[in-house]
């Protein structure tokens, strides 16, 4: 097992998908994730990107973000908003319940932890 790995986004091929039909509220968001590490105690890391559109989310991980281009507004259910852009990071701890707007196709780097 190497200790360093360098990534190269452009040799794994993405996979494709969108949020559970019944968690959208507006638009027709689609997702694609560049899935580029899986480690001992359940992290995964890489990119994500999803298009314009409303979704309700729900997390049950730890999950570091980092935008890399695009605006998403990311409220919580307690009526807190933030408007996220290229060069904005965050976490989104377990627990976190609210919903993710997509105002310009978003794509960010992330850290999970299951």
């Amino acid at each position: 097992m190497k200790s360093f790995v360098k990534i190269d986004f452009g040799n794994i091929d993405p996979e494709h998908g969108a949020p559970n039909p019944e968690r959208v509220i507006s638009g027709d968001p689609q997702f694609r994730t560049w899935n580029c590490e899986e480690a001992e105690g359940n992290i995964y890391a890489g990119i994500w990107e999803a298009t314009p559109g409303k979704w309700r989310i729900a997390y049950d991980e730890w999950e570091f973000c980092h935008i890399l281009s695009g605006r998403s507004i990311i409220t919580e259910e307690d009526g807190g908003e933030w408007r996220v852009e290229a060069g904005d990071s965050f976490v989104l701890r377990p627990g976190f319940r609210g919903t993710w707007e997509v105002l310009e196709t978003t794509r960010k780097e992330y850290v999970i932890r299951l």
